[in-house]
């Protein structure tokens, strides 16, 4: 049983009002910014290969967690800050060592450290997670780690548009219950799609183990939807085994837009459940390989809607279960950097290559409604191309293999480019693409200013092929607001087109799309709650003649 912490519940009630001032953009993404200047190491102690080649080991492990607001720093010790420290909860020490890579005794990693940082940086509830080197003697290492506490508690309102088309919505949600790092979400959403509630509980540490838990329960004006999920994932590039169990059924009515209006409707009911087990023999030469053995069932069934303005010739209907092998593989070569896709904060970067084989045999005696070989696969890559240059490639395919041919199968793929120019700008330029063969008709694609074309209304072209090219100048200026929102900035250019026929309806293919635009960037530095808030002006310079011909885009993200 968790007990409450004395004091805890009049704390939270009365900062309510500083979690309106903090989490006021929220949408559900990260914030944080940059940590203080580490600490000095004494010129005594040996370096990390000295202290690998002795054999030295881990002594004691001492964990740091400081404030929100550093009363230390100019411009942090304002009254609003204090209270903000003062009703916040702070995160329990056992929610950090849950995460740990390493245990006292073990042998010292500089490896291991830096890895169990960027498992630390995933975490919401906390940022900019350092672990130092604190002292050496009798061939043992002290370690600190030392992180940095979030504003966690949201009671916000939340607000969106993009593709000329409004969202709303409020939530009560707290991302680091008690401390315990747990989070749990009650909120409702109404989008140009539907009206939903939503209970959410999200546990990284199930009883301080490895295991975590998810569990999303959604109530629409058009049906709902449970997300069930149990696993014990590969925590670590040497961990050796994995196990998970996950459901996941929604039940919704799924609209089809022709130049960004729904036309027409259907209704669609859908489940997968998955049970898999994965081994490895961990991180051996800079390679981690996985094996995973599993079994899965998708189903999907449509049906008319009554309230569909003309009747659609429905999607036929899906029944698959089948067992399957992955094989996964990723290499050991990352690093970190600032100011690419955040404002302020560390981010990890992978440049090894990882990709994915995943093959399934789906069959009339396992209860499928069909026979058929189950295809997916994947695979990225980073390379360093030149001073504060890189270049990140990626691919992914998915198929179904009937009667020897491919039905609904989609290739993707994708092409960044990073060139910090100055430590306080970036030009971006980003290129994705997904063809397809024979889709299922509920997959058909669609490209408007809610994916990426941001001058045009949403889901404004569709087709069985689609390409998008983004390019953009960003800037990261050394201003914040209230030190809660640090300021950065972006001028842009979009071009894109779908093409192929939809299976649905017959669609007005107007070829090569472009705008431009500029935009102001809300980086949230002291809250888990959001990461990049984007309010974002373009113009269309192709389209038919009635769309607008100005865009205003306001987003939370979480990259620039």
């Amino acid at each position: 049983m968790i007990h409450l912490p004395s004091g805890a519940m009049p704390r939270l009630l009365r900062g309510l009002p500083v979690a309106l001032l903090l989490a006021g953009w929220s949408v559900a993404a990260a914030g944080a910014e940059a940590a203080a200047a580490p600490v000095a190491t004494a010129q005594s102690l040996p370096g990390d290969a000295e202290l690998e080649a002795q054999g030295a080991r881990i002594g004691s492990v001492t964990i740091r967690i400081l404030p929100i607001f550093d009363p230390e720093k100019p411009g942090e010790r304002k009254s609003l800050f204090r209270l903000a420290d003062k009703w916040h909860i702070d995160t329990r020490e056992s929610s950090i060592d849950a995460q740990l890579l390493f245990r006292s005794g073990d042998s010292y990693s500089r490896r291991v450290l830096d890895e169990t940082e960027r498992n630390l940086r995933n975490l919401r509830f906390i940022l900019e997670p350092e672990i130092r080197v604190v002292g050496y003697h009798d061939s043992l290492v002290d370690l600190e780690v030392v992180t940095h506490d979030v504003w966690t508690t949201n009671p916000g309102f939340s607000f969106g548009r993009a593709g000329g088309k409004n969202s709303i919505g409020f939530k009560l949600e707290e991302l680091n219950l008690l401390g315990f790092g747990k989070h749990l979400a009650i909120s409702h959403h109404d989008n140009v799609d539907r009206s939903s509630y939503e209970l959410k509980w999200v546990d990284p540490n199930v009883a301080g183990s490895r295991w975590r838990s998810r569990i999303a329960l959604t109530d629409s004006s058009d049906g709902n939807g449970q997300v069930l999920e149990l696993e014990r994932p590969f925590y670590s590039l040497d961990s050796r085994w994995s196990a998970g169990i996950s459901f996941d059924h929604a039940d919704s009515i799924e609209n089809i837009y022709r130049l960004g209006d729904a036309v027409t409707e259907y209704r669609r009911d859908a489940q997968v459940a998955d049970l898999r087990y994965g081994w490895s023999a961990g991180l051996q030469n800079g390679w981690t390989r996985r094996w995973f053995a599993g079994l899965r069932h998708q189903e999907a069934k449509f049906s008319d809607s009554p309230d569909a303005p003309i009747p659609v010739t429905l999607p036929f209907d899906r029944d698959l279960n089948y067992p399957y092998m992955r094989l996964e593989g990723i290499q050991d070569d990352f690093e970190t950097a600032l100011n690419l896709d955040q404002i302020a904060r560390t981010e990890d970067q992978h440049f090894g290559t990882r990709y994915s084989l995943e093959l399934g045999w789906a069959a009339t005696a396992y209860g499928s409604d069909r026979d058929a070989a189950m295809l997916r696969a994947g695979a990225s890559r980073g390379f360093r191309i030149g001073d504060g240059q890189s270049l990140f490639v990626g691919g992914g395919l998915t198929s179904r293999i009937e009667d020897g041919s491919a039905h609904d199968a989609l290739f993707s793929g994708e092409l960044r480019y990073y060139w910090h120019t100055s430590p306080r700008s970036t030009f971006f330029a980003s290129l994705t693409g997904d063809t397809g063969q024979d889709l299922d008709a509920d997959h058909e694609l669609y490209l408007g200013g809610d994916n990426g074309l941001r001058g045009y209304p949403l889901r404004y072209q569709t087709g069985s092929g689609r390409a998008l090219l983004t390019i953009e100048q960003r800037y990261y200026s050394k201003y914040s607001l209230w030190k809660i929102a640090q300021i950065g900035g972006a001028v842009f250019f979009d071009m894109g087109r779908t093409w192929g026929e939809s299976a649905f309806l017959p669609t007005d293919n107007l070829g090569i799309l472009k705008d431009i635009g500029f935009g102001l960037r809300l980086g949230n530095t002291r809250s888990g709650l959001a990461n990049v808030l984007h309010l974002d002006i373009a113009f269309p310079l192709d389209g038919d003649s009635s769309i607008s011909n100005m865009q205003f885009l306001v987003e939370t993200k979480r990259s620039f």
